[in-house]
């Protein structure tokens, strides 16, 4: 049956429950029995940890790992590859202008891509109760991974026109691969740009949300849909953010979302926030059932709001935790249906 996306979002709109929608992938390689090299290198054992995630909790959509090394690898990134922990890339391959000029734009399939769009095909083929989402980079995100975090925030204000050329390349690269996605199957992409957290407000519409719009304009339509991912301090960027055009937002816990709802929208979705790392990876069942009932309780009155986590939740997660956080929501619920 086929997912379609505007139904998707009403469906959240209407709802008189709360829904959940935590970002998460890595929970499920105990479930498969797979290790963290098996899933980033492989679609299938990717989406075997996707399915039995869906099978097992009632979450609003199903999605690909958020995996911030994959499209650079693509570009010719050194990764960093460790049997505990998530891929890195190591070093940087554009430092001037000259680099940058020279950047070849890689096809899409290269590296590890052809992986995650591989799971995302299989996800959308096989979970047909809930959307399939693809994982993607943001392009101001992938400029800085090409180029190297401090020698880009330089370039920002030294170089401004290099920065631009890269991100050109990044975001021609990114409307291809969301395509891709799209043409697997995929109902939409959840576009990781946590960089662009450290940017101000103006910095952010140059040199992210204009190009993020050109991958939104690119592929979002009743169909597929772009969730824009920034889990820095975005209190002062929401403008900016609301200005590329997606249809839904997901924050990170360095915000407090009762200060980002009201700056957003009624018909668009906002995602957020619990502390995937402080609270789901390292704190207590106890701890993680507390702050998603207050966050609840905080939230009620918002009807586009979906709890999630506030950004991926990591490896070593217990299952426990991910099994308090899915039961305090089914709890709140039916108070909410018995009041």
């Amino acid at each position: 049956m086929k997912i379609i996306m505007n139904e998707w979002i009403s469906s959240i709109m209407n709802s008189d429950e709360r829904l959940s929608m935590p970002i998460m992938t890595y929970p499920g390689l105990k479930l498969a029995g797979k290790s963290i090299m098996d899933v980033i290198t492989d679609g299938e054992n990717q989406f075997s940890c996707i399915y039995e995630l869906a099978k097992k909790y009632p979450s609003s959509a199903a999605m690909t790992i958020m995996d911030l090394s994959v499209e650079a690898e693509a570009f010719g990134s050194q990764i960093r590859y460790s049997a505990g922990e998530v891929p890195s890339v190591v070093g940087s391959i554009v430092y001037d202008e000259d680099s940058a000029r020279n950047l070849k734009i890689p096809q899409i399939g290269s590296g590890r891509t052809g992986a995650y769009l591989k799971a995302a095909e299989l996800g959308a083929r096989n979970i047909a109760d809930r959307p399939t989402f693809g994982g993607q980079i943001g392009p101001f995100s992938l400029a800085c991974r090409l180029y190297d975090m401090t020698e880009i925030m330089v370039a920002l204000f030294d170089d401004p026109e290099t920065v631009h050329a890269v991100l050109e390349k990044a975001t021609s690269f990114l409307v291809s691969y969301a395509r891709a996605y799209k043409d697997a199957g995929a109902n939409g992409i959840i576009m990781a740009e946590p960089a662009a957290g450290l940017l101000s407000p103006d910095q952010c519409t140059e040199f992210s949300s204009v190009y993020v719009k050109k991958i939104v304009d690119a592929v979002q339509n009743d169909n597929f849909i772009v969730i824009l991912h920034n889990c820095g301090n975005t209190l002062k960027l929401v403008s900016s953010m609301l200005s590329t055009g997606a249809v839904g937002f997901h924050f990170g816990n360095a915000v407090n979302m009762e200060d980002i709802l009201p700056q957003i929208p009624s018909d668009r979705l906002a995602f957020g926030n619990i502390d995937p790392a402080r609270l789901f990876k390292n704190g207590t069942s106890e701890q993680v059932r507390q702050k998603t009932k207050e966050l609840l309780e905080a939230t009620s009155h918002y009807r586009n709001f979906v709890i999630s986590s506030g950004c991926d939740i990591p490896p070593g997660t217990p299952i426990e935790n991910i099994e308090a956080f899915f039961e305090t929501v089914a709890s709140f619920n039916k108070a909410k249906r018995n009041c």
